[in-house]
């Protein structure tokens, strides 16, 4: 059954915040939920469902429970369900309501583990309902029935008196059958079922399908589960003088249900031996539907059924062999465990050594390990080792195994349960041969992918010494700062330097991903000073920047290295001649993509990426000239590695250590997918430790980085809408949303982007919107108003203001406003000239003008504008860390006055869920965050309509 809203959304949202109570009903499916307000007042109306007075039992002000008659609106399961999910947004959510919600939730995953079974209700109407539930799922329901709060079951059951409440858990069981027998109903469903039953909305009458469907229940949670026992008859604890085989048997056990833990042999339930003569028919025949079902998932149970006692099943190889492998599986996915003898060892597992053989002589830096590990010819050998139970085996352990062809082995003073076809693939495992930095990556992370499978790996010689000295890195410091620096590096920059230092000096690249603001540049020309001094290192330095950090580099390197020779290789007349050892060559990332054969005919000492997420498309055209341009050492900078998913921190390490990462497929499958989807903690940690020697990443907030820092203030200014932008807002959602119900995928997807841009316009005024040449500015946007007021504040403290805004033309119209208000205002944008660029920053921090407005994506990285104080974001970016890297153009190491930033919100309109959305997932921010405007094409028509509803009133 499709579960939309049934009211405009401003409905729906003031349901959201009522008190909420639940009425059973049958067949589940038509309960009703009833929504009402604490104050006693009437709730909105929806256009499906209806009023009632009902009375309710709720506590009173001094502690008391009064009955009260109270006006409730009543909506059906399916209607009510989105407006209980609507609350979660909600910070004024009614704890009735949160309860309800939270039992929506617990009842979508318990469905989405396919917790879900066909039966009749007491009327034998055709209901689906939970289950069925572990001991674990019922421990659940059962911790949340003893935090319902009282409104939430406030219906009485008696009509006088003192009130009776519905008993909590068995009120939260009906819900939870409520929605099981809601969400399955959906228009498709008759398709699939073949008819009405269990597909359509209306209730049918089923009274012939009891036996049915009580079979299902008795099979499926009427209170046995079931397991193996595999015994060995013939094996003693001593071991056979001979090598006769030995046949085992699998024994049924049966599981009491209810939680005790009680379990007896299938034949002690039977005979009533162990169990009891009270043992009932009813529990033999649960105990026959869950053994028909572990017969379907495993065929050689199937003797039991026909047994006049299930008692157990003798087991030849095959069978031995199959519940070693799939047959295991199976049965547990019916819920059937097997427990083997704990003298058989079993459990053979594969490993891999990588590296040379570990005989303690091998010591990075003695020529022992490779001169470049980014050099593809020289081979690692990858060798295998294998153990059973802890136990590692020889080569003549594995010989017996494999000619053995059996499942049970008689190997040195014990028996052995290996797969055959196990034991003869270990036999025949052969050596093979790695690139240095695979064999790396698998010393680092401990794993290693062979035929589609993971092995643990355990590194030697060379390759074990180079993890543990990677592992140090940070750790112990032993590089100075070097004598051509006119500065005093800070602590934390000295350790940046040290880690730099030893990781390009073993050709590995790496990336210093420190927050903006806390030094990278002089880091980086400390590590060029360094190198100089080493013959292996030595050469000319190329750093590829956007263009409108080629002076800052420049004016960076003739201050902290002033002996270092510098040119642009930027412009007409751009040149290479005479490059020097030790010179630095600045150039930006289109003449590098434009003069790539020039650049990569020089053998260069290094190559830096600054602002290296520009790279971040490993298909860019862009990416692929980086990638022809030789050197000893890459080193990328960038204070974001992540900005939007984890294909860009790919991208970034496969440039400087090709290779480490794997292929791209092999890497979105292996770690993206799994962390990006936050369900797979073990891979996020195995990534950490393969990128955590390559990437080093401080904050301006851990401890001991910069104190000196002075504080930062963040603050988020709501602004109500005027009448026009409401109007333009109300419009634009309407007309888009009618539309989209005629619309392909791919022109829907087209619409969308339009609306949320054409939303986002309107919330920064009408005028950027429409278009305007000449266009009237003052009383129309919210936004302006109170931008006036805050620089009105701001200027007269004699502050300095960066305003950011991702559109150029707004940056336009605000320009000319402040402008014809006599107030001094630069602007920089994506279009500025290089040259200019650097005379609007050098103006700005020689306090020329109070106010310089910039384009987010052009001016968010690299610049230095710690003249400003406060930071004005006048509309918001779709990710915090790129709102964050412009907050640090003023928020930097050489800032001496606190800072403030101001954010400036459309309330009830889409900018506020952005704000939401972006609250909650900032600490994602440098690790994996939605792909903004992308993800939220893929919305259904009725989360699109809940995004962008206009909330409130304009003024």
């Amino acid at each position: 059954m499709q579960t939309t809203p049934t009211a405009p959304p401003s409905v729906v949202s003031e349901l959201a915040r009522c008190g909420v109570v639940f009425l059973p009903s049958d067949p589940a499916r038509t309960g009703r939920i009833g929504f009402w307000q604490p104050d006693g007042e009437a709730p909105p109306e929806p256009t499906e469902g209806s009023h009632a007075l009902l009375e309710l039992a709720l506590p009173s002000a001094d502690g008391r429970v009064e009955r009260v008659l109270t006006p409730v609106v009543l909506l059906p399961v399916h209607s009510a369900l989105p407006v209980l999910a609507r609350g979660r947004a909600l910070p004024d959510e009614h704890r009735a309501a949160a309860f309800w919600r939270t039992g929506y939730e617990l009842a979508l995953g318990f469905l989405a583990r396919g917790l879900l079974l066909p039966g009749l209700s007491p009327g034998d109407h055709d209901a689906w309902r939970v289950g069925p539930l572990s001991a674990r799922d019922t421990e659940l329901v059962r911790e949340l029935a003893a935090a319902m709060p009282p409104e939430a079951h406030a219906v009485p059951l008696t009509p006088d008196g003192l009130p009776l409440l519905p008993d909590p858990e068995r009120l939260l069981r009906a819900f939870l059958d409520a929605v099981a027998d809601v969400l399955p109903r959906s228009p498709a469903a008759a398709l699939v079922t073949g008819g009405p039953e269990y597909a359509v909305p209306e209730p049918q009458h089923l009274p012939g399908l009891r036996p049915w469907t009580d079979e299902i229940a008795a099979g499926q949670d009427a209170g046995v589960r079931l397991s193996l026992r595999v015994e060995a008859p013939g094996l003693d604890d001593a071991v056979p003088a001979d090598d006769t085989p030995v046949r085992l048997r699998a024994v049924l056990q049966v599981h009491a249900g209810d939680g005790t833990g009680d379990v007896v042999d299938a034949a002690d339930l039977w005979t009533g031996a162990d169990a009891g003569e009270s043992v009932s028919a009813r529990a033999r025949a649960d105990t026959l539907l869950a053994l028909r079902r572990a017969a379907k998932a495993w065929p050689p149970l199937a003797p039991l059924l026909s047994d006049t006692v299930p008692d157990a099943v003798e087991l030849a190889d095959d069978e031995i062999t199959g519940l070693l492998g799939e047959g295991a599986r199976a049965l547990a996915a019916v819920g059937v465990a097997v427990h083997w003898p704990k003298r058989l060892a079993r459990g053979l597992t594969a490993h891999a050594a990588v590296g040379p053989p570990d005989d303690g002589t091998a010591v990075p830096g003695t020529g022992s390990a490779p001169a470049s590990l980014l050099s593809a010819d020289t081979k690692v050998t990858l060798s295998w080792w294998f153990d059973l139970d802890g136990r590692e085996l020889s080569r003549e352990d594995l010989d017996r195994l494999a000619e053995a062809k059996r499942p049970l082995v008689r190997l040195r003073d014990g028996w052995v349960l290996v797969d055959p076809g196990e034991a003869e693939r270990a036999r025949t495992a052969r050596d093979r041969s790695l690139t240095p930095v695979e064999a790396l990556a698998a010393a680092l992370t401990g794993t290693a992918e062979v035929d589609g499978r993971q092995v643990d790996v355990r590194p030697t010689g060379w390759l074990a010494a180079l993890r543990e000295r990677l592992s140090d890195a940070g750790q112990t410091r032993t590089v100075e700062q070097p004598p051509g620096l006119a500065a005093t590096l800070r602590d934390y920059q000295l350790r940046g330097l040290d880690w730099l230092v030893r990781t390009t000096a073993l050709g590995l690249g790496c990336c210093l991903a420190d927050d903006m603001g806390l030094g990278k540049t002089i880091t980086l020309i400390a590590l060029h000073l360094h190198r100089r001094t080493d013959p292996s290192a030595a050469g000319p330095a190329l750093v590829v920047c956007p263009a409108s950090l080629l002076g800052n580099w420049q004016r960076e390197i003739e201050r902290f290295a002033p002996g270092v020779p510098v040119r642009r290789f930027h412009g007409t007349e751009r040149d290479l001649d005479s490059v020097s050892d030790g010179e630095v060559v600045l150039t930006t990332y289109g003449t590098m993509r434009l003069d790539t054969g020039r650049l990569a005919a020089v053998s260069w000492g290094m190559v830096v990426a600054d602002e290296a997420q520009h790279v971040k498309n490993p298909y860019s055209a862009t990416a692929r000239a980086l990638r022809t341009i030789n050197a000893r050492a890459r080193v990328a900078l960038t204070g974001t590695p992540v900005e939007n998913n984890l294909t860009e921190l790919w991208a970034i390490l496969d440039w400087t250590t090709p290779g480490l990462l794997g292929r791209l497929g092999t890497f979105r499958a292996r770690y993206a997918q799994p962390v990006e989807g936050g369900r797979d903690t073990a891979a996020a940690h195995q990534l950490s430790r393969l990128v955590g020697p390559f990437l080093l990443r401080r904050r301006k907030s851990d401890p001991g980085i910069a104190p000196e820092l002075p504080p930062k203030t963040e603050t988020d200014h709501p602004v109500a809408l005027t009448a026009e932008q409401a109007g333009l807002y109300e419009a634009l959602v309407r007309e888009t949303l009618d539309s989209l119900a005629t619309c392909d995928d791919m022109s829907r997807r087209g619409r969308i982007v339009r609306l949320l841009t054409g939303l986002k316009q309107i919330c920064n005024h009408p005028a950027q919107f429409l278009k305007e040449d000449d266009p009237l500015l003052a009383g129309r946007s919210g936004k302006l108003e109170l931008l006036d007021e805050l620089l009105g504040t701001i200027l007269t403290e004699g502050s300095g203001v960066l305003v950011f805004t991702q559109y150029v033309r707004m940056a336009r119209l605000l320009e000319r406003h402040l402008t014809a208000r006599g107030v001094p205002v630069l602007l920089l944008h994506g279009g500025t000239p290089v040259a200019l660029r650097e005379d609007l920053v050098r103006r700005f921090q020689a306090g020329e003008a109070p106010v310089f407005l910039l384009s987010l994506k052009a001016a968010g990285t690299g610049l230095n504008l710690t003249r400003a104080e406060h930071v004005v974001h006048y509309d918001r970016w779709w990710n915090p860390a790129v709102e964050a890297q412009a907050t640090d153009r003023a928020y930097r190491i050489g800032q001496t006055r606190p800072v403030q930033v101001h954010r400036l919100i459309a309330e009830g309109t889409l900018e506020d869920r952005i704000a939401e959305m972006l609250g909650r997932k900032r600490e994602l921010a440098d690790a994996v965050l939605g792909g903004g405007e992308t993800a939220l094409t893929e919305l259904s028509d009725e989360e699109l309509a809940a995004l962008v509803e206009l909330r409130g009133e304009a003024r």
